[in-house]
């Protein structure tokens, strides 16, 4: 099935009733709330945080008066999962934003433009994975390996900073390679004029860097979800969502990053749980409800862990 398919599988009212809601939030976020360039305190991120997490549940509630508890369950099991997916991409942000030294007045502006990017990025991986499934449903099994992978690899430790070098990004360096980059860091904007030219700023460095990183995450973003739902709209809707918090959610977790030390930990296991439910599809099948009950589970126990158990050594720095 193609990916217009997909869309014309639900009532156009509801997509454009969708998306007409997503860009009131984003302009009133950027247009209104954000319009003068500031450091977001950790109450003003934590309130975001409650009304982006608000939305989505009142959003879930709509699903499941509208389409019933299987739609529901399914959209708040891949809300859940991306949202912990995002994690990772906040370690991200908090190392790019430390070594190109973005000033926290300016990190809010590079964030809403890459998020909007990955929004469009995940709209169209979603559509087209919903399709390939549909029509070649033993790429199923491909996503279940890929995430077992995924799931070991990212449960073991790994050097963030050597992989974050802004020097080996392709998207930089062919950047760099046609278009110049002005050393003015204060500006607070991605373009500059230089000598009758003109020039990207780091900070546009910093958003390029931010685009294709959200790109590899993508990538094990989209096996997770397609494998707790084939439906194109839960699907891209719960992604949204939590792409859209995912803002609220650097600025709250920035500084206590450290403390949450096994949540990679319960998210690998959520991913490797998730594979072996892909490739048993033939022969078990697990329910929404099962899914969500584990998901729900590893990541209490997880944050749970990572507040009673300190790490070795911590006392001795203190």
């Amino acid at each position: 099935m193609p990916p217009l398919a997909l869309l014309a599988s639900m009532p156009l009212w509801a997509w454009v009733a969708f998306f007409a809601f997503i860009i009131a939030m984003l302009a009133l976020d950027l247009g209104v709330l954000q319009r003068d360039s500031h450091v977001v305190s950790m109450k003003e991120a934590l309130t975001w945080c409650a009304v982006w997490f608000a939305l989505a549940l009142g959003f879930n509630g709509l699903l499941l008066a509208w389409r019933g508890p299987e739609a529901a369950q399914e959209f708040l099991a891949a809300y859940l999962v991306e949202l912990c997916l995002s994690v990772d991409n906040v370690f991200v942000f908090i190392l790019v934003f430390a070594f190109f030294k973005v000033d926290a007045r300016y990190q809010h502006r590079v964030l809403f433009w890459g998020i909007i990017g990955a929004v469009l990025m995940r709209a169209v991986f979603i559509l087209v994975g919903v399709g390939v499934i549909q029509r070649y449903h033993w790429v199923l099994y491909l996503f279940g390996v890929f995430l077992i992978y995924t799931g070991v690899k990212m449960a073991l430790p790994k050097k963030d900073e050597e992989e974050l070098n802004p020097n080996r990004n392709f998207a930089v360096r062919l950047f760099r390679r046609f278009f110049p980059v002005s050393a003015q860091t204060d500006t607070g904007t991605f373009f500059v004029h230089e000598g009758g030219r003109r020039g990207a700023t780091p900070l546009f460095i910093v958003l390029l860097i931010i685009e294709t990183t959200d790109l590899v995450f993508a990538l094990d973003s989209l096996p997770a979800v397609l494998a707790i739902t084939k439906d194109g709209f839960i699907a891209l809707t719960s992604n949204i969502f939590a792409i859209l918090g995912l803002r609220s959610l650097y600025f709250a977790l920035n500084g206590v990053m450290l403390l949450f030390r096994y949540l990679k930990v319960g998210l690998a296991l959520i991913l490797v749980f998730i594979g072996v439910k892909m490739l048993i599809v033939p022969w078990v099948v697990i329910s929404t409800a099962i899914s969500l009950a584990v998901i729900g589970s590893v990541l209490t126990m997880s944050v749970l862990l990572s507040l009673l158990i300190k790490e070795p050594g911590a006392d001795a720095i203190k």
